[in-house]
């Protein structure tokens, strides 16, 4: 008689069991298997251990109902989550449209999830070892790091005791799992709807920042540029070694010697630099940007940062549950693609 290929089904672990085991009560077990500050750090370690031991697995049935709850409503607010801010001016940050919307999508989510986001600045009156002290002290342990300018000396700050991830590439170190805009496939897309509006010879304007940023919008365009006729190709324009006095000669015999009918870019200021040099948006050259919340340009690319915001903090709320902390073996980036917006700074040709 054959045999029945089909394993014996294993009773599941429950929180109960655990508790069980270890002389606690449920709600303990399930606490500290989310980390919760509530949970002393040697509680937590010792239930851990001993779920590890009986072969605990959560329950992905109970996991999505416990989700669909929290998503119908908020939950009680019961720890904090830190977002950086290592700016030399500090207000600045937020004074970023593109940035506070990260704030607002970060924070939103994780009020689902019974979190609230604070913000910790470092700089004169905080050190960055002052920083780990007050986060000791608080029991925070996830910590969303949004683009800093200037790059900050983060010196020997303990990154292995916190699960954390950056917004945008700009940010080299620490180098932590990151969410940001898919730059590439959006600087696609505007060259797609721009060409689609009738210009033929669109030429992308640049600096260093783009350098920091990996070459990524460079990287799309020089894409997207394969798609079209070689003669419809014009050479990238990078600022980066032209001193600020010569930039508006500059850009002017640029864009006469390649014949641009329109611009494409991801510097905020160009309007000014442009009106320097005599010519106005979109009267003399039609222009689109790779942001269209924080340049003074109407048509691009809405990089739903709203989105990157939510992603970033679930991303972290994984990590956090999966308690992995400090700088991760593996890098991983998350991707939210942008969407084009017209607008009267690149009207149809």
């Amino acid at each position: 008689m054959a045999s029945d290929p089909t394993p014996p089904r294993r009773t599941r672990v429950s929180l109960r069991d655990i508790a069980k085991q270890l002389g606690v009560s449920h709600v303990t077990v399930s606490l500290a298997l989310r980390d919760h500050p509530r949970i002393s750090q040697k509680t937590r370690e010792r239930i851990k251990a001993e779920a590890d031991q009986l072969g605990y697995r959560p329950d992905p049935m109970l996991s999505a109902l416990a989700n669909y709850r929290r998503n119908k409503s908020s939950a009680p607010i019961s720890s904090s989550i830190a977002w950086i801010n290592a700016w030399r001016k500090p207000d600045e940050l937020r004074a970023h449209r593109e940035f506070d919307a990260y704030w607002r999508g970060a924070s939103r989510a994780a009020e689902k999830f019974g979190y609230r986001l604070d913000e910790f600045r470092v700089g004169k009156e905080c050190s960055p070892k002052r920083l780990h002290d007050i986060l000791t002290a608080r029991g925070i342990r996830g910590l969303l790091l949004p683009p800093q300018y200037p790059l900050p000396d983060w010196g020997d700050f303990p990154w292995k005791e916190y699960a954390t991830v950056r917004f945008g590439r700009s940010l080299a170190t620490p180098r932590t799992h990151l969410v940001t805009s898919d730059q590439s496939a959006n600087t696609m897309l505007a060259f797609e709807e721009m060409r689609a509006r009738g210009y033929r010879r669109i030429g992308f304007v640049t600096d260093e920042a783009n350098m920091r940023r990996g070459h990524v919008f460079e990287a799309g365009f020089l894409l997207a540029q394969r798609t079209v006729d070689p003669v419809e190709r014009v050479e990238i324009l990078s600022l980066e070694h032209i001193p600020a006095k010569d930039q508006p000669d500059r850009i002017v015999a640029w864009i006469r010697g390649e014949k641009v009918d329109a611009l494409f870019t991801d510097l905020p200021d160009i309007p000014d630099l442009l009106a320097k040099a005599g010519l106005e948006v979109p009267a003399n050259i039609p222009l689109a940007v790779t942001s269209v919340l924080d340049a003074r340009a109407d048509a691009g690319i809405d990089q739903h940062p709203e989105e990157i915001g939510r992603v970033g903090f679930l991303m972290l709320n994984s990590l956090i549950n999966d308690r992995a902390q400090g700088i991760p073996r593996i890098f991983r980036q998350i991707l939210v693609e942008g969407s084009w917006v017209d607008g009267k700074s690149l009207p149809r040709k």
